[in-house]
């Protein structure tokens, strides 16, 4: 029996379009859907859809949409205002402290323009702003700053270097055993 998922092509977004028309050639040439999807790797559910959507709205369902997704709810201006306020500081806003955290941005993203984002968004809106929260360093090193760590590393880079290893791996009889996870691997 043909399993539809273990022999699925992967294409990328822009070849869609010419795999749609090429399904509705086919199906007008008297081939089965089964036949169309295995012919292309795709899934038979996929070509189905495909040629309903067809005879349902024409040529123009079988050309490439562009995917807007939801709008957004902050313009450009009042952005540019958030980075503004967001120089200004924490505690000018009535935090205590200095660090800005993702809830407390969202709290004046709340009272400025009366959005709410949920607070695992707001780190991808601050990137869009290019916002890293951390003051303008110079070029050049002052008396107060302190060294670099090891090989010019500062220490925000040997975190996320050290965080991206892979941890070694202890070989228990005929298995290998993650240090880390307590996964037991097989070798084939």
């Amino acid at each position: 029996m043909w399993d539809a998922f273990s022999s699925m092509a992967t294409y990328k977004q822009s070849d869609y379009e010419a795999l749609r028309r090429r399904c509705v050639e086919l199906s007008q040439a008297g081939w089965q859907q089964l036949a169309i999807a295995q012919a292309f790797g795709l899934t038979q559910p996929w070509v189905s859809r495909t040629l309903k959507k067809y005879r349902q709205q024409g040529v123009t369902a079988l050309q490439e949409g562009k995917r807007t997704g939801a709008p957004t709810r902050l313009s450009v201006e009042q952005l540019n205002q958030l980075v503004s306020e967001l120089h200004k500081g924490a505690e000018h806003h009535g935090f205590s402290g200095t660090v800005w955290t993702r809830p407390r941005v969202n709290e004046v993203v709340k009272r400025l323009f009366g959005v709410s984002y949920d607070p695992s968004q707001i780190g991808r809106i601050l990137k869009k702003v290019g916002w890293t929260g951390a003051p303008e360093r110079s070029t050049e090193a002052t008396a107060e700053s302190p060294p670099a760590g090891p090989s010019g590393y500062d220490s925000m880079a040997r975190r996320a270097h050290t965080r991206t290893q892979k941890k070694p791996k202890m070989k228990v009889g005929l298995f290998y055993m993650s240090m880390s996870r307590r996964v037991i691997y097989y070798p084939y």
